[in-house]
């Protein structure tokens, strides 16, 4: 068999998790393959509803198989909490493989995070404040922590020392705060090597034997195409790479594998922090009706609680966050949200400096662009419970084919509720 990968066209939050949730009751193993716990998966099954940040979506199937990447920003903590927190609420002990390559989010990552945050004050970049930055600087910088390595005691140690005194410079110096202490960090890590040891395998020789036996894999990422530090918006996006051509890089398999890439996105927009958003509604009284309207609790950050900006759906952006992906699939989601409107506005083009253009500009350019929307009549009903696409409204039914045409991706899911059962499917 082959990888299928699920991933973003956006700016994250497209509705990932439930899209995974429901494709991995037909796989065997399930794959995260970068980011961190600084932005959540929200799914809802017969468990309960649930907020992933470092689990896989797989954790609810019994017979999956859930990897933890070499890609991923592993905050050991918060794995164990997450893990806990599941278990906790019913659900039977999850298959985990954690990769022993996997580098580790320490606290001192999240310690800078918040310091550098606070120091570019209202220049800041709206992180999370979970460390991602720092983590994935010191992984490139060759300062990082990788999990095989807290088994070798003595190298460890002389790895810890240096990084105390690179770190310090900055800690001291110019933030003004506290020294990290050597001994504080090795007991840290010993406690870390006792937590994740039962977890740890070479999950690259995994994955290639489990695909030459003809398994099935998903592989899910975490935001979306314009949070990608090469695609995306640049500077305010993530620290590590969102598209679908990672994967093979993130959970080590050959990247010939990846035969399907299923791009979510949302049938309006959204995002949480800073950054370019042309399509974004700016008149707030309307913006925090669709807010309300948007998921199964509304548009509030799963990590964060932090409203998410909201706006229409913006064929510009999506088409070419699908062209990053590569995507051969789409899935639409939360459309139900928008049986409250008479008209619904829909992003087709943006207006640069007087000329209309229909591509995704870089960042500087994208600063000066305002929308330009076409307006679909909307359809005035509640669409949940519909389980055939034949019998969703006809202006419904409109509204999802002109995305399809704006895109020029096959949408063959739909969305119509949080709920797993919820997932209207179309043909290719």
């Amino acid at each position: 068999m082959s990888v299928k990968a699920i991933v973003g066209a956006n700016w994250g939050d497209e509705g990932k998790g439930k899209i995974t949730d429901v494709l991995a009751q037909d796989a065997d193993i399930v794959v995260r393959f970068q980011g961190g716990a600084n932005a959540g998966h929200t799914i809802i099954n017969h468990y309960g509803r649930f907020a992933l940040h470092l689990l896989p979506s797989g954790v609810f199937s019994e017979n999956i198989t859930n990897v933890i990447g070499n890609g991923v920003a592993f905050h050991i903590p918060s794995f164990v909490k997450e893990l806990a927190s599941i278990e906790a609420q019913g659900v039977p002990a999850p298959k985990i493989l954690v990769s022993d390559r996997v580098q580790l989010l320490m606290p001192y990552h999240i310690l800078q995070d918040s310091y550098e945050e606070a120091r570019l004050a209202g220049k800041a970049f709206g992180s999370t404040k979970s460390g991602i930055a720092p983590f994935y600087s010191d992984k490139y910088a060759k300062i990082g922590i990788q999990a095989a390595e807290l088994f070798d005691e003595e190298a460890l140690r002389e790895k810890v020392e240096n990084i105390c005194t690179i770190k310090n410079a900055l800690f001291v110096h110019l933030y003004h705060q506290e020294s990290l202490k050597a001994d504080e960090i090795m007991q840290t890590l010993t406690e870390y090597r006792e937590a994740i040891a039962p977890y740890l395998a070479d999950t690259g020789a995994f994955l290639t034997e489990a695909l030459r036996a003809g398994k099935t894999v998903l592989v899910e990422g975490q935001l979306g195409s314009l949070k990608d530090p090469d695609q995306g918006i640049y500077p305010m996006v993530t620290s590590s790479h969102t598209t679908a051509a990672f994967a093979a890089v993130g959970a080590a398999f050959p990247p010939y594998e990846l035969k399907d890439i299923v791009t979510v996105t949302k049938a309006y927009s959204s995002a949480v922090g800073a950054g370019e958003f042309v399509s974004e509604i700016l008149d707030e009284t309307e913006a925090e009706e669709l807010r309300k309207r948007g998921g199964d609790k509304g548009e509030y950050g799963a990590t964060t609680g932090r409203p998410r900006r909201v706006g229409w759906f913006d064929a510009v952006a999506t088409r070419y966050g699908c062209r990053v992906q590569g995507s051969t699939e789409v899935a639409l989601t939360v459309l139900d949200a928008l049986g409250y409107l008479d008209e619904i506005p829909v992003c087709t083009g943006y207006e640069l400096d007087g000329k209309v253009i229909d591509y995704f500009p870089v960042t500087p350019l994208l600063k000066r662009c305002k929308p330009v929307l076409t307006v679909l009549p909307g359809w005035k009903e509640d669409i949940r419970g519909i389980t055939r696409y034949e019998e969703l409204p006809e202006n419904c039914r409109k509204y999802v084919e002109f995305i399809e045409k704006e895109i020029g991706v096959p949408i063959t899911m739909v969305s119509n509720g949080p709920g797993r059962e919820e997932l209207i499917y179309r043909k290719k």
